[in-house]
């Protein structure tokens, strides 16, 4: 394989002017294709077997006219002191602000006077207004009418804000992406000594995501995909487009002070660094793919699309970086004001560098760092063990937003719960008698005495004409609903409870009645989607984990290297986790990091982050051991091969994580919860793996092993293929080294 490599690299080195024009050709195919064949996406998901979605579905299939899945908006409004909003003045400030809510999207907007969604003091209420579509799907004129109203109400002298799911505050993550190429700008150019050599890695990367993210929006031209479809791609693509052009670009320079033509060092540079490049990339690929797992469609799709990404990132890292490395001239080969410089060389006991020094202290410390390192570790990941999941609400969104406001007048005046009603929908398709299935659902719910602050049910029993009206409507629809509202917020631990306490009360109804009752709401599909994460969790951990062993036992030709870097993957997951739930569900350090209120974790975030930090996790092993590898198999003991090949990647992989921080922690500066704690979780976790896990629990674990660190049974080193990562095969079929002080000429081995 490193043959087959070297010979892609120095071929595209030589040719640079195709090699460039197929991939300029490739990004102007897809950019042309996202402007023109581009289609909608949609911001649902679908995840089968869930009863809450289940009954969504019923909903929509009966009566497609309702519009279940359409977004919502609640207009929470406050009379001032010594009025009420019953009182003429304000209520026609509330009709008339309702008339100007409206526009061709609205399909209603119930007005509090109707609904009777006023507090006793008559001073609070809330309207709720429903769209015909998501929320992404409203336009400017929708946004327009809505802050109208808004307007309308504060200039009559009203406390007014705007909840729900139809217009989303904007979380900012200044200007992520930006702040993460500035950042890694920096780092590029302190690591290499030369702004030209650092814009090339940006450049690959950024075409890498250009052709991606206009790939995966021609694709909705053909198939639907989630609105947020393009955002994993975007920030992984970005961040291992960048790592891997990072790790070639140092082989590169570093061949080169060695004394390689420019030519033949970008072969070397793409057969030894490239193989491992190759490598990672598959593990960030397998981990992606992986989300499948869960069976939750915008999570697959999001995998998918990101995992496209890295294929990408791959292929220009192998091809195009070389091609444009041989336009930058030895400025770029030869740069010496960078942290990347000649390596140091055995018995000489000046310059060395921070890398080697901090390797040949892990190696002689060993014990002492593997059990500081486990502790440290260990302590950090412990809260992990209260972790909570669900859907956050606005409860923790910024307190000057309109969101939080509205959230915070209703909790006040209505209950906490009010912010979250329970939708029950019972189906009647199967009673003997519908009406009397009904009350028998409304009995029961009312028979469930633990944290129901109200049930609002279909009818009035006692009311012949509203008796005959749902019967009217069974006949039509089969099915009814009925409202009830929790005393506890959308995401508190009660309301899940509740959730389950009525789900079991109505375990019997269907024996008892033939009708059968579904919990919903938004509330109850964070809960079902978040404890189907959980159940699913361990099984994407060891299909994930289990085919990146394999992939790593073909890597590394060891059964011991590979289970040290699947269970050091398990300390940066418990790390990051563990520090986020101090963070945001206990409330640790949230004043000094701008965090307003705790909540449970967001649901995806244990998905997520296994599928994003263990790709990164294997990127910087493969990185690490497979230059501790190539000396070892080159004759060096485990001792001196540990230290040599952690001096040569150690000063890589520190860059390549202070620029992964850099972006996550961009995300963690957002204002909108759900960006801030995956952005946390993920700075968290790459500077936990990088620094803590492999650059000193893993070395420490090498060197007490030694040379047994490189097992395996003699029958499975026959059967598996020689991949030949190292390169082993290069010295003796590519030109001897020159020493540095040869010269180089002008166009060596390079085409005009």
């Amino acid at each position: 394989m490193a043959w087959l490599l070297f010979t892609l690299g120095r071929w595209c080195f030589r040719h640079r002017w195709p090699v460039i024009a197929i991939w300029v050709v490739v990004l102007a195919g897809t950019g042309v294709g996202s402007a023109t064949l581009a289609g909608t996406t949609k911001d649902s998901f679908d995840m089968p077997g869930l009863e809450s979605t289940q009954a969504f579905a019923l909903i929509k299939e009966r009566s497609p006219d309702a519009s279940s899945d359409g977004a919502t908006a609640r207009i929470v409004m406050q009379a001032p002191a010594g009025q009420r909003l019953t009182d003429q003045g304000p209520r026609a400030r509330v009709e008339a602000a309702l008339k100007t809510v409206t526009t061709p999207h609205v399909s209603y907007a119930a007005s509090p006077f109707d609904t009777g969604a006023i507090a006793g003091d008559e001073r609070t209420g809330y309207a709720t207004v429903g769209y015909d579509r998501q929320a992404m799907d409203l336009d400017a004129a929708d946004k327009s009418a809505m802050d109208d109203a808004v307007r309308q109400l504060k200039d009559a002298g009203l406390v007014a804000a705007v909840g729900g799911d139809a217009f989303p505050d904007q979380g900012e993550a200044p200007a992520s992406e930006a702040v993460g190429v500035l950042i890694a700008l920096v780092v590029l150019a302190i690591t290499f000594g030369s702004l030209l050599a650092a814009g090339m890695p940006l450049l690959t990367a950024l075409i890498g995501v250009g052709i991606g993210i206009t790939g995966i929006t021609t694709l909705t031209g053909f198939i639907e995909l989630s609105s947020t479809t393009p955002a994993l791609a975007t920030m992984l693509g970005l961040a291992v487009g960048i790592d891997y052009a990072l790790f070639i670009m140092s082989r590169y320079q570093h061949e080169v002070r060695a004394g390689r033509s420019r030519a033949d060092a970008a072969g070397v540079a793409i057969g030894t660094a490239g193989s491992a490049v190759v490598f990672a990339g598959l593990t960030v690929i397998i981990a992606l793919v992986g989300l499948a797992v869960c069976g939750i469609t915008f999570l697959t799709e999001m995998g998918l699309a990101a995992a496209a990404t890295v294929a990408v990132a791959v292929l220009i890292a192998l091809t195009l970086l070389p091609a444009i490395v041989s336009l930058g001239g030895l400025r770029v080969a030869r740069a010496r004001k960078g942290l990347i410089r000649p390596a140091h060389q055995p018995g000489d006991t000046e310059h060395k560098t921070f890398g080697r020094r901090w390797g040949e202290f892990v190696v002689r410390h060993r014990v002492v760092a593997l059990i500081a390192g486990l502790a440290a570790a260990v302590v950090i990941a412990v809260p992990v063990l209260s972790l909570e999941l669900a859907l956050p609400d606005d409860s923790t969104a910024p307190a000057d937003s309109g969101r939080r406001q509205a959230y915070d007048l209703i909790s006040t005046n209505f209950g906490a719960g009010a912010n979250g009603p329970l939708t029950i929908v019972v189906d009647t398709r199967g009673a003997a008698d519908p009406v009397a299935a009904v009350d028998r659902a409304v009995t029961t719910v009312r028979s469930v005495k633990t944290d129901i602050a109200a049930v609002e049910p279909p009818v009035d029993t006692t009311d012949p004409a509203s008796v005959d009206r749902l019967r009217k409507q069974l006949a039509a629809v089969d099915f009814t609903i009925i409202s009830v509202m929790p005393s506890s917020g959308p995401a508190d631990v009660a309301t899940k409870d509740l959730v389950a306490t009525l789900r079991a009360a109505f375990a019997t109804l269907p024996a008892q009645t033939g009708a059968r009752a579904l919990v919903t709401g938004t509330t109850a599909v964070g809960v079902d989607i978040a404890d189907s994460l959980i159940d699913v969790f361990p099984t994407y951990l060891v299909v994930v984990v289990g085919l990146a062993f394999v992939l790593l036992i073909l890597v590394f030709r060891s059964l011991l290297v590979p289970l040290k870097a699947a269970l050091g993957f398990l300390l940066s997951i418990g790390i990051a986790l563990g520090a986020t739930v101090a963070v945001f569900q206990w409330g640790w350090l949230s004043g000094l990091l701008g965090i307003e209120a705790t909540a449970p974790v967001v649901f995806i975030l244990p998905v997520l982050l296994t599928g994003i930090l263990f790709g990164l996790a294997m990127d910087y092993e493969v990185f690490l051991v497979t230059r501790i590898r190539e000396e070892h198999v080159h004759g060096a003991r485990a001792h001196p091969a540990i230290t040599n090949g952690f001096a040569h990647s150690a000063r890589v992989v520190t860059a390549a994580a202070i620029i992964m921080m850099g972006v996550f922690a961009g995300f963690a500066a957002s204002n909108a919860i759900i960006l801030q704690t995956i952005g946390f979780a993920l700075t968290v976790g790459v500077l936990a793996d990088a620094f803590l896990v492999r650059m000193t629990i893993v070395p420490a674990i090498m060197a007490i092993i030694g040379e047994r660190m490189w097992w395996l049974p003699k029958w499975l080193d026959r059967a598996l293929p020689n991949l030949d990562i190292e390169g082993d095969s290069l010295k003796t079929q590519v030109p001897g080294q020159r020493t540095d002080a040869t010269p180089i000429p002008k166009h060596d081995n390079v085409r005009s």
